[in-house]
């Protein structure tokens, strides 16, 4: 679980990113592309074209954090938009991250078995 304090503002980068870039790459992306600070504290969550890959960048004020999901099954939610940013809260995330629709909590898939 990422400790998100409650001033931490989320952000989805809607549409589709390149999820060969790495920490610096997103970093670069946040700048230029959604013409913000990678460095103020904030969280940026990135999907893939596929939809079952997350990578969620954060600088917590002492270093670049770099988080990445692949869900076995399913797709994560995102909205509709294709260029820009959407706000969510720490809940929405928690949500998103466990692949419950964030905008209508209810599981999409849960796994039966272990092997």
């Amino acid at each position: 679980m990422i400790p998100v304090r409650s001033d931490v503002r989320i952000w989805l980068a809607t549409g589709c990113t390149d999820m060969r870039r790495g920490m610096f790459g997103l970093a670069l992306l946040v700048q230029q592309g959604l013409k913000r600070d990678p460095h103020a504290g904030d969280l940026y969550i990135f999907r893939g074209r596929r939809g079952d890959l997350i990578k969620v960048l954060w600088h917590d004020g002492v270093g670049m954090s770099l988080y990445a999901k692949r869900l076995d099954r399913g797709r994560f939610i995102w909205p509709a938009a294709t260029d820009g940013v959407v706000a969510i809260t720490a809940s929405q995330m928690a949500c998103l991250l466990e692949a419950i629709d964030w905008r209508n909590p209810r599981m999409t898939w849960r796994p039966q078995a272990a092997g």
